[in-house]
């Protein structure tokens, strides 16, 4: 790798305009995000609204991102796909226009028959043929599907799996697979989420690639210096004080919250891709409330 893979990580939202990809708001939000300590960027995850995009659209915020960010800052491309074959191919196009790692989903439509030994020919096959380092993406809450503490210890013994982004948000689990797997810089856990980040950390999490920090940035990356630091207390006293926020722009207003935030906050938000809704007028007011409250506004 080219920088350590460590820190925080926005996956980070897609901007349209009249339902097109507004490559010229995301180079803003990007000069921005680029202004923070932000350790990197992940593309097209489920954040960026991956399902709505094509191969071709998904390809040029590739090289979009890759052209506005500095070089010290880690891009992630959001690769997984439903079938294997798909998946190496949508990867190694990313690793040609610049993408430093994939963010590999679980394949989940036929979810009855990803079992561990599906998942696991999956991210091995992907591994060997993928032309940059892979990590596993393990969402539940969208794909029904999990990947377990046991897969994740057999597949961290690939040289190219270099770690996971888990957004179960099952703590026990998570301290399952840190203490399971080998230790950074061989293998890297990341937390999902920013509700459970400081969690995480305490456990021996390498960083987060999570949501909250498309719109705090500065707050997420000081919650990780803190508990890189020591200052445990002062990690704790932000990591409350952002519950409410990362709530709104996740589990509770999803996308469309995420870009309300985003827009309230000074960055381009604008309307998430049909068939999904902007928020309405009074969801709209709730999230404000919420910002106003962490401090963000």
């Amino acid at each position: 790798m080219k920088v350590k893979i460590e820190g925080i990580f926005p996956p980070i939202a897609t901007p349209f305009t009249n339902g097109r990809v507004a490559h010229d708001r995301l180079r803003g939000n990007l000069e921005r995000w680029n202004k923070t300590q932000l350790a990197g960027y992940a593309v097209f995850g489920s954040n960026g609204e991956s399902v709505f995009l094509e191969q071709e659209e998904k390809l040029a915020l590739v090289d979009t991102v890759k052209q506005a960010i500095p070089p010290d800052k880690l891009l992630i491309a959001g690769t997984g796909c439903e079938s294997t074959e798909a998946t190496v191919r949508l990867t190694n196009l990313a690793a040609e226009r610049g993408a430093d790692a994939a963010l590999v989903v679980t394949p989940h439509y036929f979810k009855g028959n990803m079992d561990s030994s599906a998942l696991k020919r999956h991210y091995l096959t992907i591994a060997d043929g993928a032309n940059i380092p892979i990590l596993i993406y393990n969402v539940p809450k969208f794909t029904g599907v999990s990947v377990s503490p046991e897969l994740v210890a057999s597949l961290a013994e690939h040289p190219n799996i270099i770690g996971i982004k888990d957004s179960s948000g099952n703590i026990a689990q998570l301290g399952e697979m840190i203490a399971t797997t080998p230790l950074p810089p061989s293998f890297h856990l990341f937390a999902g989420s920013a509700g459970h980040l400081l969690a995480a950390l305490s456990l021996g999490a390498s960083g987060g690639i999570v949501a909250l920090a498309n719109v705090a940035p500065e707050e997420c990356c000081r919650m990780f210096d803190y508990f890189r630091s020591g200052r445990h207390a002062d990690a704790r006293d932000l990591q409350l004080k952002l519950l409410a926020t990362n709530k709104a722009v996740t589990a509770q207003f999803g996308v469309p919250g995420l870009k309300a935030a985003l827009d309230m906050v000074g960055y381009y938000g604008g309307d998430p891709r049909p068939p999904l809704l902007p928020l309405g007028e009074e969801q709209r007011k709730q999230v404000g409330e919420i910002l106003k409250r962490a401090g963000l506004i």
